[in-house]
């Protein structure tokens, strides 16, 4: 049966948005793929998206299957919510009559000799009876045991191949891997290799991952690429490559109605540029991102917050006492706060969220608090660093200001933070603890702006029920920098407590 370009596109279209886009379309036409993954990885689901992305075109699909029976498929589509309609077509391939009889069982022949050709004779009548253009074959591992010799399994493969390029169908095999060799005849024989993999790590849920190992003259996005399965099925998350999304847009100049934080940062930040404000716990990180987030949305714009550390229902609270009003903020539908568990989200997932929210939302600025948390969602400190740099320099191209927070390890002394990003990040704010007078106080400097000149001085700032006052420049300090600050000066450009 040859399909017309008219009626079908020039790929077969998996029905997973994230997969086609790995793939460049979907799977080429009248070719044999591969979709391998140990059991539990979500093959079938992948394939049932398949078919039914094709009985929506008004494609004939058909599903073999040797190892589930029809009814078991049924039960687990409509687990996610499909009924699979009379263009899929579902065959169990079971063996004959005969072999199951034990009179029978005690021949010259091998019953593998006449189940092996039992099976391949019923999977071609089927197909001419059916005339699919898309076909599922579940799984190899039982026509690998009917076969019994790497030899046998592959003249097998091959005539499948050759048969179905007749009909003009596009084949997906599936593969359980559950043979102890690692068998590449199929490998070498199919058009496309789809890998599914599940990682346990030591805690939190398990993560699933897809990588295309080979698919013949077709340029696709390589490595690994994060998926789940959700009630309505797959959602497979692209890898994201910054260099794909240029867009241009008008540098502007956002404030954060602090007038002595504007002056400190040279009249403020810059849109597609991003901020990190790094310190110890207790100096006001969050607090600072969350003032930049009000003042975007004050102007009218759209800010999202990726909450990692703490729960919403405390940092609303938090804020309220600070005079930054989150849930009224949120009310107006131009703050979007999201909490975020490390433990359950993969990195693939957050950058997926983070993307969906520019694109489609239109926001200009992005506050990850904080990048502990988001580390904490990585299996490898050098991953977070590849994922923070394409994901901050898609984030500037697109226009957008970021603020990341990181808490460094302790309070005074040599600090450490857990990574260092400071050379990703267009501005640094450094903040500090000082002694000064018997008082623990804080300061706030700006290490570092590309985008601008900025004050190289140091201001004490003070976190109340205001908000944030921050003073005037202090000279006499020593030692910010080695992390414990001295003050030497008089007490007169010290902050006064608010009751004074």
């Amino acid at each position: 049966m040859s399909t017309s370009n008219e009626l079908f596109s020039e790929k077969a279209a998996t029905g997973i948005e994230g997969l086609d886009d790995i793939l460049s379309g979907g799977l080429s036409r009248s070719h044999l793929f591969l979709l391998e993954g140990e059991p539990g990885t979500g093959k079938t689901t992948v394939a049932l998206h398949f078919l039914q992305a094709g009985a929506k075109n008004g494609e004939t699909s058909l599903y073999i299957t040797l190892s589930e029976t029809e009814r078991e498929l049924r039960q687990g589509a409509k687990s996610h919510g499909w009924d699979l309609d009379e263009q899929i077509h579902i065959f169990e391939l079971t063996p004959p009559e005969s072999l199951l009889n034990a009179d029978h069982q005690q021949s010259l022949l091998y019953s593998s000799d006449l189940e092996l050709g039992e099976a391949t004779r019923q999977i071609f009548e089927v197909v001419e009876r059916v005339k699919p253009t898309r076909v599922v074959i579940d799984s190899l591992s039982e026509i690998r045991l009917l076969a019994q010799s790497s030899l046998r399994y592959r003249r097998q493969i091959l005539a499948i191949k050759h048969y179905f390029v007749r009909y003009d169908a596009t084949v997906l095999l599936l593969d359980d891997l559950t043979t102890e060799s690692l068998d590449k005849t199929v490998h070498s024989v199919a058009h496309g290799v789809i890998r599914l993999e599940e990682l346990t790590p030591n805690y939190g849920a398990e993560r699933r991952r897809v990588r295309i190992v080979k698919y013949r003259g077709q340029k696709y996005r390589g490595g690994f690429h994060d998926f789940t399965i959700m009630e309505d099925g797959v959602h497979v998350f692209p890898r994201l490559v910054a260099a794909e999304h240029r867009g241009g847009y008008n540098r502007q100049t956002l404030t954060s109605g602090i007038r002595e934080m504007d002056a400190l940062l040279g009249g403020g930040i810059e849109t597609g540029s991003s901020t990190l404000i790094l310190g110890p716990a207790g100096t006001g990180k969050s607090l600072i991102s969350m003032i930049f987030a009000a003042a975007a949305v004050a102007r009218g714009e759209k800010a999202a917050l990726f909450i990692f550390d703490e729960e919403l229902g405390l940092l609303f609270e938090r804020m309220k006492n600070m005079g930054i009003d989150l849930a009224a903020l949120q009310a107006t539908g131009n703050l979007l706060i999201e909490q975020v568990d490390a433990a359950e989200l993969s990195p693939g997932e957050f950058s997926h969220r983070v993307r969906r929210c520019v694109d489609d939302g239109g926001i200009k600025t992005v506050v990850i608090d904080s990048i502990n948390g988001y580390q904490a969602a990585m299996p490898e400190e050098n991953a977070l660093i590849l994922h923070m740099h394409e994901l901050l320099l898609y984030l500037n191209r697109r226009g957008a200001a970021t603020f990341m927070t990181v808490a460094q390890h302790g309070l005074v002394g040599d600090m450490q933070a857990p990574v260092d990003i400071t050379y990703l990040a267009d501005t640094v704010i450094l903040l500090r603890y000082f002694e000064a007078l018997g008082k623990v106080r804080r300061a706030i400097s700006i290490i570092k702006k590309r985008t601008g000149s900025h004050e190289s001085t140091i201001r004490e700032y003070r976190i109340g029920s205001r908000g944030m006052t921050i003073g005037e420049p202090l000279e006499a300090f020593q030692g910010v920098l080695r992390g414990v600050p001295t003050y030497m000066g008089a007490g007169n450009p010290l902050l006064k407590d608010e009751s004074s």
